[in-house]
């Protein structure tokens, strides 16, 4: 199956671009003319733009599904609600739980692997813990945080039949930085967050492998002139990618400015840490085991006060940093595609439109909505 986009601005090489798209099957066969080629079915973009599928590498749910609580048709649930904000590649992350629930969340993510899609690609599982610091937890269940266990890790692993591809730890957990390396070799991408580690324990974290940093400036021991800590550590490295969660509540605009003025709009990652309230009105609801209240968009935890993830999506996150920051579009994409794509290890596959990576394609009006979006060269969203 040949499907022919045309009269579309193209994101392509950082700038947009006129040019046609030629998809066959779930890749991308051509870009430019493409005039003399055959194809099965045409696509008018109408002048729209048309920019690499997102990626949201950190999020709990969205649209009524908490990811510790979901099974294969939850899971599906989300990807089709992603797909309409122009989300096409996610992981989901597991909030720190019990072994048997954690076990039960990867097998559900094994199920959904084996089904047919009609929506975001769930491309692997974010472990958000459990080798963190009860200091700096957030809405982590302290009772469930635990020393490195390597062997609880490969088995997670082993379950998910290698999809684990991203951990959050914190670099103060005894014996945590020296285990990074073993943690890479699983095939795992190490982020460090949820953490009041000093300066030079998160600088060994960084050496010895870490590459992210978890929603930067959030559950993190903040700069200080005489104590640089976590936050100096990772803002200072060039090549540490800073998750930042661009709601307007988790950072302000300007240190949303701050962080790309010093990180460069190459090291930055856009996440949404959403939760199954994201797309869905205030109310209560779950993340993990805790009970979450959301008033007027904002999520915390019932018990404290403690703000509990999001009700962000990737295309309000666009929206947001275009405004925070005055950069354009094309400046902006690079942040929610092709920097997590890299971090992931999945760069050779998506993050940018190229001829042999998967047709995942998001069309933007000029409002920066999401009219129309494409995974693996089907037609996932259209909106009306």
């Amino acid at each position: 199956m040949k499907t022919l986009i045309k009269d579309a601005y193209v994101y392509h090489s950082h700038r947009f671009q006129k040019l046609d798209l030629l998809l066959e099957d779930r890749r991308i066969l051509r870009m430019g003319d493409c005039e003399a080629q055959c194809w099965d079915r045409v696509v008018d973009a109408g002048g729209t733009w048309v920019a690499p599928g997102f990626l949201d590498i950190h999020t709990h749910g969205a649209a009524g599904v908490d990811v510790n609580g979901a099974g294969p048709e939850e899971f599906e649930q989300i990807c089709r609600f992603f797909a309409s904000r122009g989300t096409t590649s996610w992981l989901c992350s597991v909030l720190t739980d019990t072994r048997e629930q954690t076990l039960k969340v990867i097998a559900g993510y094994r199920e959904w692997k084996r089904r047919e899609h009609k929506g975001a690609d769930l491309m692997g599982i974010h472990l958000e813990g459990p080798f963190l610091c009860s200091d700096y937890k957030g809405a982590m269940p302290e009772h469930l945080l635990m020393k490195p266990d390597m062997e609880l890790l490969k088995a997670y692993q082993e379950a998910a039949e290698g999809g684990i591809r991203y951990i959050t730890v914190s670099p103060e957990v005894e014996g945590i930085v020296d285990f990074i390396p073993y943690i890479k070799s699983l095939g795992i991408q190490v982020a460090i967050g949820h953490s009041g580690a000093d300066y030079e324990t998160a600088r060994k974290a960084i050496r010895n492998g870490a590459l992210g940093a978890t929603h930067t400036g959030n559950a993190m021991k903040l700069l200080h002139q005489h104590y640089p800590a976590i936050w100096g550590a990772v803002l200072e490295d060039e090549d540490v990618y800073c998750e930042m969660i661009c709601d307007g509540r988790h950072l302000h605009p300007g240190t949303v400015r701050f962080i790309i003025k010093i990180k460069g709009l190459d090291r930055v990652v856009a996440v949404t840490d959403s939760i199954m309230a994201a797309g869905l009105p205030d109310g209560n609801y779950k993340l993990g085991v805790n009970d979450v209240v959301v008033e007027g968009g904002d999520a915390k935890l019932v018990s404290d006060g403690t703000r509990a993830g999001s009700t962000l999506t990737m295309e309000k996150a666009v929206q947001n940093l275009l405004e925070y920051t005055g950069r354009t579009l094309a400046e902006i994409l690079p942040v929610m595609t092709e920097n997590p794509a890299r971090l992931t290890g999945v760069f050779d596959r998506v993050g940018s439109i190229e001829p042999g990576k998967d047709a995942d394609l998001v069309f933007l009006d000029e409002d920066q909505n999401v009219a129309r979006t494409f995974v693996k060269g089907k037609e996932c969203y259209k909106k009306v």
